[in-house]
């Protein structure tokens, strides 16, 4: 199968520019073929086994399965993340809160927490990015399979991160307990400082289920629906929650960034508002829609 081949079949699906383009793709990153050797021929020479994952892995295109889950890998500023149909593929204008949490930070040792981590994407690359200033970064998820992913690319990318499973929408539960008997048994001020987050960051699930006929296939068909979908009723069900979380557990002055559906980040912004936070904005995304939201206790 060469290189022009692959491109015929992918073309009627993506179009002849994008079907080159993730063509190109494939092969460099399943076989670590540069381009020079692709418009060689390599592809025909690769081995019997070697073929037949080529050719499975152009099926999957077919079927309208992300890029990302066929290579397995997705970059996010600048890593790359292991990435499976058990979590997101990360997009790179969530880099905003990595750049944002980062610029945030004013003293050594911050304690940051990313609620709803998936592929550990976001709390991978700010421990990373503070690993010289001694930054405490833990993880929380209700997928048991996103917090193996998660734990593997933090390890393999030699990140400090403590993973736990925990529910987004229970958060009232501030600790699971045996992690409260430890705290209570250290004191009063063991307990306050063990609940106590310089910045708190999620990207939870934020897409109406009536917004799902908009999407693209391979988003609706291979993404997990666990980490997009929220009612139509409630669109703000877990940023209430998580914002409700922050105001107990944030230090003072402390940040809550979110990653919104654009259609609600103004929504988003005023409820974290009225909640109590001292200060609450939108900033627009990479392209321009208002995307984040920025809040400080």
């Amino acid at each position: 199968m060469t290189y022009h081949d692959i491109c015929q079949r992918l073309t009627p699906m993506y179009g002849p520019q994008e079907a080159k383009a993730m063509t190109r793709m494939l092969l460099e990153d399943l076989f670590s073929l540069s381009f020079a050797d692709i418009l060689c021929g390599a592809t025909e020479h690769l081995s019997d086994a070697d073929t037949l994952r080529l050719q499975q892995s152009v099926d999957r295109l077919l079927d309208a399965e992300p890029l990302q889950y066929v290579t397995g890998t997705a970059f996010f500023c600048g890593h790359p993340f292991h990435v499976a149909p058990g979590v997101l593929i990360p997009r790179p204008e969530t880099e905003w809160i990595v750049d944002t949490a980062v610029n945030l930070v004013m003293s050594s040792a911050p304690r940051i927490l990313d609620i709803g981590t998936g592929s550990g994407c976001i709390a991978t690359s700010i421990s990373l990015a503070l690993a010289d200033r001694h930054c405490y970064t833990e993880a929380w998820d209700i997928s048991e399979d996103a917090l193996r992913i998660a734990a593997d690319n933090a390890e393999r990318l030699g990140a400090d991160v403590k993973f736990c499973l925990r529910d987004a929408l229970r958060l009232e539960e501030d600790f699971p307990a045996e992690e409260r008997l430890e705290a209570e048994q250290g004191g009063a001020e063991a307990l306050r400082d063990s609940a106590s987050w310089d910045i708190i960051v999620s990207n939870p699930p934020y897409i109406c289920n009536r917004e799902a006929a908009d999407m693209h296939a391979n988003v609706l068909r291979h993404e997990p629906h666990l980490a997009l979908f929220v009612p139509d009723t409630d669109p703000l069900l877990f940023y209430r929650a998580i914002a409700s979380y922050a105001m107990r557990s944030l230090r003072k002055g402390g940040w809550l960034l979110f990653e919104c559906n654009t259609l609600y980040a103004h929504d988003t912004a005023q409820m974290a508002s009225d909640m109590g936070f001292a200060t609450s904005v939108v900033e627009d995304d990479c392209f321009g829609k208002p995307r984040f939201v920025k809040a400080q206790k």
